[in-house]
């Protein structure tokens, strides 16, 4: 049987623009990560790792124009949106080769042996390894900075570790012509091409999750999808890492000094942030408990006003239009739900923004309403209207774990005043990023940033953005009473390669 042919498909029309590959057989899925497998050595040198990655944001950025024009094609994003990306993933790229340049990340830790503890502490030399062979799943979301050259393939190659990429559908074209500039850069410092493997195909996927040399995975999609490959690793004869992100509904809460200071401004900004990149972002605020009242009237005044001028616009493919469609729909049955500005279809292959609310006492226990504590992706937000602080904190208490949470407060509650305190302490266990007086919309590039939560916005503890990223790739290892011949470069006394590290307890730089 002929494989199947992958076509990239334009979003705007519903219209196959070109065949770009065939999905990859199990042999093809098998030829890559073996490929991949056989350059990890090469990948062994900090110094051309990371001239690796330069050369590779390098790269990105001298095709940026014929990258941003197909990305466009694909997805609907916008060249504006998508020109930004890019300069993020660039940016990412070279923020890793730092990292790897600096070596903290090895966590370098040394002890000398000391037979007067109790007890006795031998020789022990500890640094960190890389894992293997990384399988990548793209998003369809970010087709620069979470797919082929994303977060999850800059930090497993910062870490030493090649990776076979399973293309997302919505943007194949992208993610041929990406693959390519990474292994042309790969090239520039004599690292095999195989460093970047990219198949294509839902088999595909589930033949990569299931390579005996696949040693760890990162994903960014779906709670049903990420779960089945979450499955599938940990079912393996070995169980491996599956590091994923696969779902948020990202909590907002609105105290009532907070409605009645600034009822306007917040609900201006909900709407900026719900409808960005028409409600396609993980951390798009889906549920926000605004208090019943006045303030609370006036606040999603504003924010139906705002929707309300909020254009139509495209998603990602059809699939995602169907079930955002069908989502509102079921939704909007459910007795006591209205909508203020109606969430639905916007032509013939549109859709529009809106938002839906609720009183909030019907999430107060298990039901039919549950559904509306369940992401909705999309140009959409559930409103729930409480009654007083208790309604809202039980609510609170019912939500699975999020990327981010967000607390909307007044000028004396941010100042300590009130239940200001309080509130960050009962937000923290809900998600990774709990934001104050801001919007979840926008994860920073940075040494600090953490993107994840707790199950499902994620399955680890670990983080998709930021220099930590590059932690899920690595595993520690101690040598003990190893002679000095024998060691590692990293572990020797005399620190040739000049390493940040810890040395009988003493950090020394």
């Amino acid at each position: 049987m002929a494989a199947a042919p992958v076509w990239s498909v334009d979003p705007r029309t519903g219209k196959q623009r070109e065949q770009v590959a065939t999905e990859a057989t199990a042999q093809e899925v098998d030829a890559a990560v073996r490929a991949a497998h056989a350059v990890r050595d090469a990948l062994a040198d900090r110094t051309v790792r990371a001239a690796f990655l330069r050369s590779a944001a390098a790269g990105l950025e001298a095709a940026r124009d014929g990258l941003v024009d197909t990305a466009d094609a694909e997805t609907a994003l916008g060249p504006v949106r998508l020109t930004g990306e890019l300069t993020r993933t660039t940016y990412q790229l070279r923020a890793f080769a730092d990292i790897v340049e600096e070596g903290a990340f090895l966590d370098v830790i040394i002890d000398h042996p000391d037979a007067t503890a109790t007890p006795p502490v031998p020789d022990l030399r500890r640094y960190k390894v890389p894992l293997g062979v990384v399988a990548v799943y793209s998003a369809s979301n970010f087709p620069f900075a979470f797919s082929v050259a994303g977060g999850d393939t800059a930090s497993a190659l910062a870490a030493g570790c090649p990776v076979v990429v399973k293309a997302h559908p919505d943007h194949p074209a992208l993610s041929e012509l990406v693959a390519t500039v990474l292994r042309r850069a790969a090239a520039e410092h004599g690292i095999p091409q195989g460093v970047v493997g990219l198949v294509h195909g839902f088999e595909a996927g589930v033949e990569l999750i299931k390579h005996p040399l696949v040693s760890a995975a990162g994903f960014t999609g779906s709670v049903r999808g990420g779960r089945a490959l979450f499955d599938a690793a940990a079912a393996r004869p070995a169980p491996i890492p599956f590091h994923g992100e696969l779902g948020s509904l990202n909590p907002v809460l609105v105290t009532e000094a907070a409605a009645a200071e600034r009822a306007e401004e917040i609900g201006g900004g909900l709407a900026g942030s719900m409808t960005l990149g028409v409600g396609q972002f993980c951390v798009k605020p889906g549920l926000v408990l605004v208090p019943s009242g006045e303030a609370g009237d006036r606040l999603l005044k504003s924010l139906a006003d705002a929707v309300g001028d909020t254009g139509a616009g495209v998603l990602l493919d059809h699939r995602m239009r169907d079930a955002f469609l069908s989502g509102v729909a079921e939704r909007k049955r459910l007795p006591g739900v209205d909508a203020p500005v109606t969430p639905g279809a916007g032509g013939e292959y549109g859709v529009s923004a809106g938002f839906l609310t609720v009183p909030a006492d019907k999430l107060a226990a298990e039901g039919a309403y549950d559904l509306l504590l369940e992401e909705c992706f999309g140009p959409v937000t559930v409103v729930a209207r409480y009654a007083d602080e208790g309604e809202a904190r039980t609510v609170l208490s019912r939500l699975p774990g999020n990327l981010t949470a967000t607390v909307q407060v007044s000028a004396d509650e941010a100042a300590g005043r009130g239940r200001g305190p309080e509130l960050l302490a009962e937000l923290t266990p809900l998600a990774g990023r709990v934001l104050v007086n801001g919007w979840p919309t926008g994860v920073a590039v940075a040494p600090a940033q953490h993107h994840g939560g707790p199950y499902p916005a994620t399955t680890s503890t670990s983080t998709s953005v930021g220099g930590t990223a590059i932690e899920r790739w690595l595993r520690p290892v101690v040598y003990q009473n190893a002679p000095t011949a024998l060691l590692p470069a990293e572990l020797r006394d005399d620190n040739p390669l000049g390493l940040p590290r810890r040395v009988d307890g003493v950090l020394e730089r």
